[in-house]
């Protein structure tokens, strides 16, 4: 290990540089540790462009990037539906829209993305300035899985589903050789000629994972929407709507980022069962963008059948004003018919008593 270039190695000073940062605000820890070495990160105005380095976060002095680092002990969690054509980033030289942009939190706080969703895919994006819950969320070794909705291009026959099981080659180009990626989960919704519609779930979160994965199967990706991330679901939100965790998410997301090494083993147990041979598992029912057109159709169906049946009730109360009318008239047409005139003949012993009663009295 090369000598560090600073004196902050005393790991009695406190706490690692890097995650001070991060619980600061100033970007995730991954992105901290960037910064550090690339010689924008100062403390008590020695530059530190190496790790480890610890410091005091009460007596000692740390800017980053030219800004003096305060530690803020709020924090705030949102769930944001990442609209398509938005970047993961807190800035962008290119000048795009940013997900930052969309989230006006009244806390005033500085929120950081959770992991990143490329710019063509949408849905759901964690954002929070707690660096400790993202690096658990982001850092493979955690597992924490990822679940999207994919559409591709064309029908994907049996073979293509179970070399996505099986994994797919992808090239790391300068950060290595390459390896296998595969899915953890895998779930055909919906399939026809024109394209496939698969759930899939992911425990990595390598560049463009999918994309690259179904490319290679001659299949492009014509939609990608994320819906799922540990116990976070994306529902109750419109693209482009943020809002504030509840403390029911909160402590499930915190209890599966902080999970043993027992629990993360069994999700990846979990993940594997689908290998060697077994089938993709199918799901019944329709493709989730259709279920609101759906939904949306039977309420339609549903108020015409009400208001019909409505319809019918009125019609039936006027029919039924009606045949009273044609009973009172047909009950004095029987008394006559009984008189040897026209008319129908009573119908029962008790009309015959009745009448009978009637002529004595007359």
């Amino acid at each position: 290990m090369p000598k560090a270039d600073h004196p902050f190695t005393d790991a009695a000073r406190g706490v690692r540089l890097q995650k001070f940062l991060a619980d600061a605000g100033v970007a995730s820890r991954r992105r901290c540790e960037e910064m550090i070495a690339e010689g924008l990160v100062e403390v008590n105005g020695t530059l530190v462009a190496s790790l480890p380095a610890w410091i005091d976060p009460v007596k000692d002095e740390v800017v980053a990037d030219g800004r003096r680092v305060r530690r803020d002990s709020r924090v705030a969690y949102v769930l944001l539906f990442k609209p398509k054509g938005v970047v993961c980033t807190n800035s962008d030289p290119e000048g795009r829209s940013c997900a930052v942009d969309l989230v006006e939190h009244p806390s005033g706080l500085r929120l950081y993305p959770v992991g990143r969703l490329d710019m063509d895919s949408s849905g759901l994006l964690l954002m929070t300035n707690d660096g400790e819950l993202a690096n658990r969320l982001t850092h493979p070794r955690y597992e924490m899985h990822k679940g999207y909705e994919v559409t591709v291009a064309g029908q994907l026959a049996d073979e293509d589903l179970a070399r996505l099981e099986r994994g797919v080659f992808l090239s790391d180009g300068e950060r290595g050789p390459g390896r296998k990626a595969k899915a953890g989960r895998l779930d055909v919704i919906a399939r026809d000629r024109q394209k496939t519609i698969l759930y899939m779930e992911l425990f990595e979160g390598r560049n463009r994972q999918i994309r690259r994965m179904l490319l290679a199967l001659g299949h492009p990706v014509k939609k990608l929407r994320r819906v799922k991330m540990g116990p976070l679901r994306l529902k109750g939100l419109a693209v482009g709507e943020w809002r504030d965790l509840t403390a029911d998410e909160l402590e499930h997301v915190r209890r599966d980022a902080f999970a043993d090494a027992a629990t993360i083993h069994r999700r990846r147990e979990r993940a594997e069962r689908n290998e060697g041979g077994a089938p993709v598992r199918k799901r019944r029912g329709i493709h989730a963008s259709r279920r609101n057109e759906k939904s949306d159709r039977l309420e339609r169906r549903a108020q015409r059948t009400r208001d019909l049946s409505a319809k019918a009730r009125a019609e039936r109360g006027g029919a039924s004003a009606r045949g009273k009318d044609a009973s009172a008239r047909g009950k004095d047409a029987s008394v006559r018919g009984k008189d040897g005139s026209k008319g129908r003949p009573a119908r029962n012993r008790r009309d015959d008593a009745s009448l009978d009663h009637r002529r004595r009295l007359s």
